[in-house]
C-alpha cells in the first residue's frame, strides 16, 4: 500500500492570473460598450466605434431600446423598420447629428418623431415606402441642412412642411411621384434663404414656375435639378435650358441628355428640349440679353455667380481698371455689384466681372447699352416713321384749322340781310354739319351736298356751285377780285379749300 502523500499542483504565478482577468475584461468590453447596463440591449446586433453606432442590415423591426445619449452618428439602414414613432426614443440625444434610415420599406413616420433629436443636421429617408410629407413632421429640426428623401412614392408634399428648416441647405426629392413643383421654396419672399441645392428630377411634374426659376440667382439655378418630368413643350422652357446651359449652370449641363417634354397633341410624343429650336416647334436660337440704359439715370450691374461668398472684381469697357480714387462714375457695391451713376453716353460697351474662389474662378460679361436721351426727355434724333407721323398729323390740324376756325365770312358784315346769310351758309357747309353762324335756327339740321362735277365747273377747272352761272359772271367776279373783293358765293364754296390760292393761317 502506497502510504505517499498526494502530489499537490501548484499555483499559477501571480503574474500569470491577472494577465487571464485583463483578457478577460478586455473581451467583455468589447460586447458592453459604455453607458452602463441599459445599453446591453444593444450591444450584441450593433456596432459601436467610439460616438457612432452601426446597426445596419441588423433585420431589426424596430429601433434598439437604450440608446447611449453620448451618440452623435446613428445608422439603422438596410433594416425592416415600417413605422418610425413617436416614441423610438424615449429619452433625449442632445449630441446625435446624423440619422441614417435608409432602405426600410418605412411607411409611416410620427409628426412627433424628431421632438428628441432636434439637434439633427443630417437625415436620410431615402429608399423607403413614404407617400406624403405632414405639415409638422420636420417641424422640431430647425438645426437640419441636409434631407434626403428621394426614391420614396411621395405624391403630396404640404406647403409648409419645410417651413420651420430655415438653415436646410440640400433637399433631394428625386424618383418620387411628386406632380406639383414645390415653388414656396424658391419664391422670393418664402424660400429658404440657405438652400443652394433642389433635387425634384424625376417626377410628374408637368409643369413649371419659369417666372420665379427666371428671377432666382444663379447660385441656386446652379443646384435646381428638374430633369426627366413629363413637361410640356413649349419655347419659354426652351430659352430657360438653353440660357442655363449657355451658361454652364450643373442643373443642366451635368444632365443635359436627360431633359425631355411632351409635345403637345394626343400621341404624347417624347421630344428633347434642345431639339424645340429645330422643325418640331421653330424656338428661336437663345441670345444673352444686353442691359440698356438713359443718360443721367442710376444702374446696378449685378455680378451672378454659381456660388456665393466670391471675391469680386470689375473691369470697364476698353478693359481699363476701375481705381477707388479715379474719375469714373462706377462703383462697387459690397455685394459685389457695379453701381453706375449717373450714366453717360461713353459708358457704353462690356463689363467684366472677374469672381474668385477657394476653388473656382469665374468670369461674368455685361454688355451695356446707353441711348442718347434722358428716361423722360425726347431723343435727339426721331424714328422715321415716327417723324412721318407727326407730320401727318400736323397736316390734318391744319387742315381742320383752315375749315373750321377761318376768320368771320362776309356775311357777318354790316347791312347784310338775313336771307343772304342764310343762302351763302348752305354753301358754306358743304363739308360740315356744324352750325357757322347762330342767326339761323334752320341750320341746326342741315345736311351735307353733294354737287355733280360736270354741271357745276367752272373756270380753270374750278366747281361752281351755282352750276347755270355764265362767262358775264366770271368776269365780273375777276374784276372784283382786282379791287380786293371778291364775291361770296365762290368764297364758300368746296373748290375754295382747293383752289390755286395759298394756305393762309
Amino acid at each position: 500500500m502506497d502510504r505517499r502523500p498526494p502530489v499537490r499542483k501548484e499555483a499559477p504565478p501571480r503574474s500569470e492570473r491577472l494577465a487571464r482577468i485583463l483578457s478577460l475584461a478586455v473581451w467583455l468590453g468589447l460586447l458592453w460598450p459604455p453607458g452602463g447596463g441599459a445599453a446591453a440591449a444593444t450591444a450584441a446586433p450593433c456596432v459601436c466605434a467610439s460616438n457612432i453606432l452601426s446597426c445596419s442590415k441588423m433585420n431589426l423591426s424596430s429601433v434598439p431600446a437604450g440608446l447611449p445619449p453620448y451618440m452623435a452618428v446613428l445608422d439603422l439602414s438596410y433594416n425592416e423598420i415600417v413605422r418610425l414613432k413617436s416614441d423610438w426614443t424615449p429619452v433625449k440625444l442632445p449630441k446625435l447629428r446624423n440619422l441614417l434610415l435608409s432602405h426600410n420599406s418605412m411607411l409611416f413616420v410620427s409628426s412627433e418623431a424628431f421632438v428628441n433629436v432636434k439637434y439633427l443636421r443630417y437625415l436620410d429617408l431615402s429608399s423607403n415606402s413614404l407617400q406624403q410629407l405632414d405639415e409638422f413632421v420636420f417641424e422640431p429640426l430647425v438645426n437640419l441642412e441636409i434631407l434626403l428623401l428621394y426614391s420614396n412614392q411621395i405624391a403630396q408634399i404640404d406647403q409648409s412642411a419645410f417651413i420651420t428648416t430655415l438653415n436646410l441647405q440640400k433637399l433631394y426629392l428625386s424618383h418620387n411621384r411628386i406632380s406639383r413643383f414645390p415653388v414656396e421654396l424658391i419664391r422670393e419672399k418664402s424660400r429658404l434663404e440657405k438652400l443652394s441645392l433642389l433635387d425634384v428630377s424625376s417626377n410628374r411634374i408637368k409643369k413649371l414656375p419659369l417666372d420665379e426659376m427666371r428671377m432666382l440667382p444663379a447660385w441656386l439655378k446652379n443646384g435646381l435639378y428638374f430633369h426627366q418630368n413629363p413637361l410640356a413643350c413649349h419655347c419659354d422652357l426652351y430659352s430657360l435650358v438653353a440660357h442655363w446651359d449657355l451658361r454652364q449652370l450643373n442643373s443642366v449641363a451635368d444632365f443635359r441628355d436627360d431633359f425631355t417634354c411632351v409635345l403637345p397633341g394626343a400621341q404624347k410624343i417624347l421630344m428633347d428640349v434642345f431639339d424645340l429650336i429645330g422643325d418640331s416647334m421653330n424656338c428661336s436660337t437663345f441670345r444673352e440679353a444686353e442691359e440698356e440704359a438713359f443718360l443721367e439715370q442710376t444702374l446696378t450691374l449685378g455680378c451672378d455667380t454659381k456660388h456665393r461668398n466670391m471675391l469680386k472684381t470689375w473691369t470697364l469697357p476698353g478693359h481699363s481698371p476701375l481705381t477707388p480714387d479715379g474719375n469714373q462714375t462706377a462703383k462697387v457695391l459690397p455685394d459685389g455689384s457695379l453701381r453706375v451713376s449717373p450714366v453717360r453716353s461713353e459708358d457704353s460697351g462690356t463689363y467684366t466681372c472677374f469672381a474668385t474662389g477657394e476653388a473656382f474662378n469665374e468670369t461674368i460679361y455685361v454688355v451695356l447699352k446707353v441711348h442718347n436721351f434722358t428716361m423722360h426727355g425726347s431723343g435727339e434724333t426721331l424714328n422715321t416713321a415716327y417723324t412721318t407721323l407727326v407730320g401727318c398729323l400736323a397736316s390734318v390740324v391744319l387742315v381742320l384749322v383752315y375749315l373750321y376756325l377761318t376768320p368771320c365770312r362776309c356775311f357777318c358784315c354790316p347791312g347784310q340781310g338775313k336771307a343772304g346769310r342764310g343762302d351763302d351758309s348752305i354753301r358754306s357747309s358743304v363739308l360740315s354739319v356744324t352750325p357757322t353762324h347762330g342767326g339761323d335756327p334752320s341750320a341746326l339740321n342741315r345736311h351735307v351736298v353733294f354737287t355733280d362735277a360736270k354741271e357745276a365747273r367752272g373756270q380753270n377747272g374750278k366747281l361752281n356751285p351755282d352750276g347755270d352761272q355764265d362767262d358775264e359772271e366770271a368776269d365780273a367776279e375777276a374784276r372784283s377780285l382786282m379791287k380786293g373783293t371778291r364775291k361770296k358765293s365762290l368764297a364758300e364754296s368746296v373748290s375754295s379749300v382747293f383752289s390755286d390760292t395759298p394756305m393762309m393761317v
